[in-house]
């Protein structure tokens, strides 16, 4: 069974938080100056387009740069440039999945001055650090990780060219991988090796990709040449190469190693991802919220407790995982991989970005009375920053996918995020327009909504209105999530339907013509220990990562079976919502617990140690 992603253009985000996080991460990118965007683009090449652009020119008095991107972006810096790629993919994907016609001058005149830059720098290295990093790099004392800006602005021109079908931005990068290609030529294998142990980003998926759309065979030798000898070869024989090493260094290679095996076949590139996969989580577990390293490096399998910190969980770790999930779901069909995607992109990059501003929060602190540090929209440009606008416009991919493989063509319905699908089928296409019951709000301007249950439902309802627009039947396949506390019910047109779960999805034959679908899924409150501290927990609402208001760890008391008896639900409804909050009872002191994806500027503790009550 493979699956395919269903994803720009064909799904759209309904009102609620994605829809809210999406819209801040729109008007970010779109406030942010080109000529800010490209300065050290501009300043490597020797353009000097801009002469004010530093706010130094003749001496004018209030000349502060006022746009200037500083932070990782500095000019000096050596990663400078780098948010520059992020940026051009999150727009390509933007424009894709909605159109903006606005994105789409700005990304397309980003590409024009690349051009520019590439022409001035003599046709190949476009880049914004100094070509000299990469010799630096060769001689075993680099300047930061040249590779990993590289990849940044191919990446972006590659997206350019995918999403906005710019053959400008697929020629810039053909010229400039030329640069690459020759350099990367040069060494023995030993010095190679040893090149490829800094961190590379995703090189490697930069190949593939190139691969895929020229089919030159020159880019499948330079997949070849990029195999990491030193880490895929002891993944292959079962090793635990990952512990205490720095975890984004090489999820980017899995993830190229993914798409490796994609556009080659080659069953190496398979074997890579899947012993990868098994020694980052199936082997070493992680935390409630999904991530597993702190301090940018990977936890040891099964023990955390004493990892807990500042530190944990880096957002460029979450997104990039989430993205390896996507894979090996779209390669296996395994829920385990919906599960895991479900649990990082509410606990992770919806935790990980402020609700107000769109800011990014560099990592995740476990620690008890910890706050979330946040990003500035000039002043700091962090790796994560990057990957935070790269996922912006992400949220609606993995909520659908299809298989069209079999004698029905299958619609996974994968999260429970409102959103539209419009997907085209044959002879027709396929409509759903999906709800969260929980968001189906009223306010106090908007108070007709029906009284419904006494007390917030310990369920989550999905309403699907499917219209099946072909000539001939399809699957849909909901998923029934690992946190399923109960035996699901789905009605079709208000009509029971049985709901059998097999292998984690419950289907339903859909026949051309409209139908409404409601799908009832329970839930429950769930205390999830630390691995190697069982009596040390996190609360969960489904798939949801509770936090406890408070400056410092609190120890609560009550029995672990029954979280019931340490936390009760609190001011549950407003006008016609059903809001997600608890707080904390029979304890020597109340705390209010609320979703941690909704905490921004409060001291939170996501765990707690716990004690039997006094008898």
């Amino acid at each position: 069974m493979t699956y395919k992603a269903c994803t720009l253009g064909q799904v759209s985000l309904g009102s609620g938080v994605y829809e809210d996080r999406h819209r801040n991460n729109v008007d970010y990118i779109l406030s942010l100056h080109n000529e800010n965007l490209l300065q050290n683009h501009y300043i490597e090449c020797g353009i000097n387009r801009y002469p004010n652009l530093f706010g130094t020119w003749e001496g004018k008095e209030n000349s502060h740069g006022e746009h200037l991107h500083w932070g990782w972006e500095t000019p000096g810096s050596a990663v400078r440039g780098q948010f520059l790629g992020h940026w051009l993919a999150a727009a390509s994907r933007e424009v894709a999945a909605t159109g903006n016609a606005t994105l789409r001058i700005k990304a397309l005149n980003i590409v024009d001055e690349l051009a520019l830059c590439q022409k001035e720098h003599g046709g190949e290295w476009v880049f914004s650090i100094p070509e000299l990093y990469m010799d630096h790099l060769a001689q075993g004392h680099p300047n930061g990780v040249p590779q990993y800006v590289l990849h940044k602005t191919l990446m972006g021109l590659l997206c350019a060219y995918r999403y906005l079908a710019s053959d400008k931005a697929l020629d810039i990068a053909r010229h400039a991988s030329q640069w690459i290609m020759r350099w990367a030529r040069q060494f023995d294998a030993d010095r190679w090796n040893a090149i490829l142990d800094v961190e590379t980003g995703g090189m490697l998926e930069v190949w593939a990709d190139l691969y895929e759309i020229t089919h030159d065979v020159k880019y499948r030798e330079m997949l070849d040449l990029y195999w990491h000898q030193h880490l895929f070869d002891p993944l292959l024989a079962g090793e635990d190469v990952l512990t205490n090493r720095h975890a984004n260094t090489t999820i980017p290679e899995a993830i190229g190693a993914a798409r490796a095996y994609e556009v080659t076949g080659a069953q190496c590139w398979k074997d890579v991802v899947e012993a990868y996969w098994k020694c980052a989580v199936e082997r070493r577990g992680f935390f409630a919220t999904g991530g597993c390293n702190a301090g940018e490096i990977w936890c040891p399998p099964f023990e955390y407790a004493a990892r807990r910190g500042d530190k944990n969980q880096e957002l460029c770790t979450v997104f990039n995982m989430m993205r390896l999930a996507d894979v090996l779901f779209r390669w296996t069909g395994r829920r385990e991989f919906l599960d895991y995607y479900e649990l990082n992109s509410i606990n992770g990059l919806l935790a990980q970005t402020h609700a107000r501003t769109g800011m990014p929060s560099y990592y995740l602190p476990l620690e008890g009375g910890a706050r979330k540090l946040w990003g500035s929209r000039l002043h700091d440009f962090w790796c994560c920053h990057g990957t935070a606008v790269e996922a912006g416009a992400m949220h609606g991919e993995g909520i659908y996918y299809y298989d069209e493989s079999a004698e029905l063509p299958a619609v996974v319905v994968a999260r429970f995020v409102n959103s539209k699908l419009t997907l085209p089928i044959a002879n027709g296409e396929l409509h759903i327009a999906m709800q969260e019951g929980s968001s189906m709000q009223g306010d106090a301007l908007h108070n007709a909504s029906s009284a419904g249950a006494l007390h917030r439902p310990q369920s989550l309802t999905a309403y699907l209105k499917v219209e099946n627009a072909g000539q001939a039947s399809i699957i849909l396949r909901l998923r029934m999530p690992s946190w399923c506390s109960g035996s699901p019910t789905i009605s079709v047109d208000g009509v029971r339907r049985p709901a059998h779960a097999v292998n984690g999805f419950t289907e339903l034959v859909i026949a051309p013509g409209r139908c409404e679908v409601t799908l009832v899924v329970p839930k429950e409150l769930r205390a999830v220990a630390i691995p190697d501290a069982p009596e040390t927990v996190a609360f969960l609402d489904g798939p949801v990562v509770l936090a406890g208001i408070a400056d410092r760890e609190t120890t609560l008391y009550g029995d672990l079976k029954r979280p019931t008896s340490m936390l009760a639900s609190n001011n549950e409804r407003q006008w016609g919502t059903w809001m997600h909050g608890y707080r904390s009872i029979h304890q020597p002191q109340s705390m209010v617990f609320k979703p941690l994806y909704e905490v921004d500027d409060e001291a939170y503790c996501v765990y707690f140690p716990t004690q039997p009550c006094a008898t």
